[in-house]
């Protein structure tokens, strides 16, 4: 693993701070959480303003329309990003991070010019569709189907938990094409048209009260055979792809905010007098040194990926597991420390906290990543 930075990455790191500094003041307010339409325009609008900058998929391989810069160079993006309080990528997020990087990676030429040019632009957004309510964690025992009919699959069957679904124009759909193969080879990754017949979208509140998941019921839903990603009963290999991306270097920034809230919870700490409670510091140092080790291991995967062509490895669970559990300690830490404020619902950290209990959930459950870490990382026997 290579800590170090270069003259090279030096001089990336300070022109994009160069840039943010100028390009943020120029954003206008952000849109109600509820407004989705108004979310999804201003998440777009800043993704258009990044593709103009020549930062929209920096670390997309040129010939798929990115910079081909390399995974430290977007390391150093993700955390100045953060770091100047710039948007995330919000509702372009399942496009720009998941579907985009898995389409530049299998995709055909034709594929790759269709769909690419669009999530970088910021004109279109992606939604996931591979959960469904009996295959959740256990995602190759899912039941929607595609039929081939000449030149178009017919599918049947629904999603749930599906990203940003009602403002999503494509969809990364896992389907069962070979109802009869091992259930982890009949399955094909389809991109999915969110306006064509048969497309029904149902939101869902989560705990925190927002409505960014959904369900989607498919109908004698037709997709071209051409919006195919890779060849048919594959789909579990390219799958494994989207998820490595998923699983990589997808909560960087997230890192960079918790240990802003770290910090801002010993501050507070110090100004209320529970710092002087010996149990909470010792919380707070343990959790100083869990953001960083995770910060290093970000690192370290991020080296892997230089050394593979780019693609992140499956370090990533590994990152995945630590980081969803020492986010949920962080929050726990929060509510001791803001003591009853901490019932304030207006209070942004609030949500942050509803939220962190998704973690060991959403992007493959604890339980999922830890079966990863022990058979594909230890070589462990599977489990009966």
């Amino acid at each position: 693993m290579d800590l170090t930075y270069t003259d090279e990455e030096q001089d990336f790191r300070a022109r994009l701070r160069e840039w943010l500094l100028k390009a943020l003041p120029e954003l206008p307010a952000r849109p109600s959480p509820d407004d989705w339409p108004g979310r999804r325009a201003y998440d777009l609008g800043w993704q258009r303003r990044l593709y103009e900058a020549g930062y929209a998929g920096l670390h997309w391989p040129v010939d798929a329309g990115g910079r081909g810069a390399t995974p430290t160079q977007h390391l150093i993006f993700l955390e100045e990003t953060e770091r100047a309080g710039a948007p995330y990528v919000g509702a372009n997020f399942v496009g720009l991070l998941h579907a985009g990087p898995t389409i530049a990676a299998e995709g055909t030429a034709g594929q790759r010019a269709r769909w690419l040019p669009p999530v970088l632009r910021g004109d279109e957004v992606w939604c996931q569709g591979f959960s469904e309510p009996d295959a959740g964690s256990d995602l190759a025992s899912l039941r929607t189907r595609a039929v081939r009919d000449g030149d178009d699959y017919v599918i049947t069957g629904s999603k749930i938990w599906t990203s940003h679904a009602e403002v999503a124009d494509w969809c990364e759909l896992l389907v069962r094409t070979d109802p009869e193969a091992p259930k982890h080879r009949g399955i094909s990754w389809l991109a999915m048209p969110m306006d064509a017949p048969g497309v029904t979208v149902r939101p869902l509140r989560t705990l925190a009260g927002s409505t960014e998941f959904a369900e989607v019921f498919l109908d004698e839903v037709r997709v071209p055979v051409a919006n195919r990603v890779g060849a048919e009963n594959d789909g579990w290999r390219v799958t494994m792809v989207t998820l490595s991306f998923e699983r990589g270097t997808a909560f960087v920034g997230e890192v960079v905010a918790c240990r802003r809230t770290l910090g801002e919870l010993a501050r507070t700490a110090r100004a209320n007098g529970r710092w002087d409670d010996p149990a909470l510091r010792r919380r707070l140092g343990r959790l100083y040194g869990e953001f960083g080790a995770l910060w290093r291991l970000t690192q370290w995967n991020v080296s892997e990926s230089e050394r593979s062509g780019g693609v992140p490895g499956i370090g990533g669970s590994v990152f995945k597991l630590a980081y969803s559990h020492a986010r949920q300690e962080l929050y726990d830490v929060a509510a001791e420390v803001l003591g009853a404020s901490s019932l304030s619902l207006d209070e942004e950290w609030v949500q942050d906290r509803l939220s962190s209990l998704s973690y060991t959930i959403a992007a493959g459950t604890s339980q999922i990543q830890r079966n990863i870490v022990a058979e594909r990382i230890l070589g462990l026997p599977k489990g009966r």
